[in-house]
């Protein structure tokens, strides 16, 4: 199969459309067979439910193309799980599992001249997505739904290599205890943008948020989940039932226990104890890890010991394995590689 003529290794992290999308439309009660498409247009009434309440729900995951040469996908059942989730909170019908799967292979498999080459540091996003189409004047869920899938071939999120990030603990809050913060729901997103965009002005690459009840306790970033490592090397992870469930933290948290022998543990985490550990990331699908350099509380400065130029090294092994079981280096936990071709 021929690949595309792309220069994969200047990819940014951006959209490029590729040739077929996923497309299912729920109508009386049902979700259609769903089809491949060749058109990247969105057609809804201005009335629709999504536009009105934003009632939608997304997910993202990735392609890779292994060494030896098969494309994979990484725990997509997982993506459907939370997808599934999101969509009941947000009074959504879910779409079926296998059959989110079975899509998610299908528009990989129809689109494979897109994935990147193995070795360019360039991978397939993928992007599927829940929406409410007709018509909804009244506070209240949609009758009528689509179910979309893209892909688009993005490059490392950090070009030029990772560098320590430096955050802000902010003023805002990310979601209330009883909120949307567990799922992944558009909403939670455009609540984060301006927060997201005076940290830029300021200087900072990101927002640490605390916990809306107290402020006393780390939860997440805007768009990824929180780890630290303690200077006796164990990995922890905030706890929290307003933060979402990153499937990224979730298989770190696995590969720090059962390939690197680490001690983990999902507690609650005090910004006030965040100055005694020795390393700090951000875990997320699309960098893996952004190592966090510096967290700025209102004027006091944290300063991790991993420093900012590099990752510290736990973090470093930590993204080392799991991208090396990603791109078939590393043999894969059971279930967790399905082979698209």
């Amino acid at each position: 199969m021929e690949k595309k003529n792309i220069d994969w290794g200047n990819l940014d992290f951006g959209y490029i459309a590729t040739d077929k999308r996923y497309v299912s439309n729920f109508q009386n009660g049902a979700w259609d067979e769903g089809i491949l498409t060749e058109d990247a247009t969105v057609a809804i009434n201005e009335c629709a439910g999504v536009l009105q309440y934003a009632q939608t729900v997304f997910e993202g995951l990735k392609a890779y193309t292994t060494a030896d040469g098969h494309i994979v996908t990484f725990r997509p059942d997982l993506n459907a799980e939370r997808m599934e989730q999101s969509a009941r909170r947000l009074e959504m019908p879910v779409f079926p599992k296998e059959r989110f799967i079975d899509a998610v292979i299908e528009v990989v498999k129809a689109n494979a001249a897109y994935v990147p080459p193995f070795g360019t540091g360039a991978t397939l996003y993928i992007r599927p997505y829940l929406f409410g189409t007709n018509p909804v004047i009244g506070v209240k869920p949609a009758d009528e739904y689509q179910f979309r899938i893209f892909v688009t071939p993005v490059g490392p999120y950090f070009k030029g290599g990772v560098k320590p990030l430096t955050i802000r603990v902010c003023d805002f809050d990310r979601a209330a205890p009883r909120g949307t913060g567990h799922i992944k729901a558009g909403l939670n997103y455009a609540m984060s943008m301006h927060a997201i965009v005076t940290a830029h002005q300021e200087g900072y690459d990101e927002n640490m948020y605390l916990d809306a009840a107290t402020r006393t306790n780390v939860e997440e970033t805007g768009g990824a989940n929180f780890l630290f490592v303690t200077k006796d090397n164990k990995v922890v992870t905030p706890k929290s039932s307003s933060i979402l469930p990153s499937i990224t933290r979730r298989s770190l948290l696995h590969v720090a226990k059962e390939y690197l022998g680490l001690e983990v543990e999902e507690r609650e985490v005090a910004l006030e104890e965040v100055k005694d550990f020795a390393e700090c990331g951000l875990c997320g699908t699309a960098a893996v890890i952004s190592p966090v350099g510096k967290i700025v509380d209102h004027g006091k400065e944290i300063c991790l010991p991993s420093g900012m130029e590099k990752m510290g090294p736990t973090t470093q092994k930590l993204y080392d394995t799991l991208t090396g079981i990603q791109m078939g280096r590393l043999e894969a936990p059971e279930g967790w590689i399905r082979v698209v071709v």
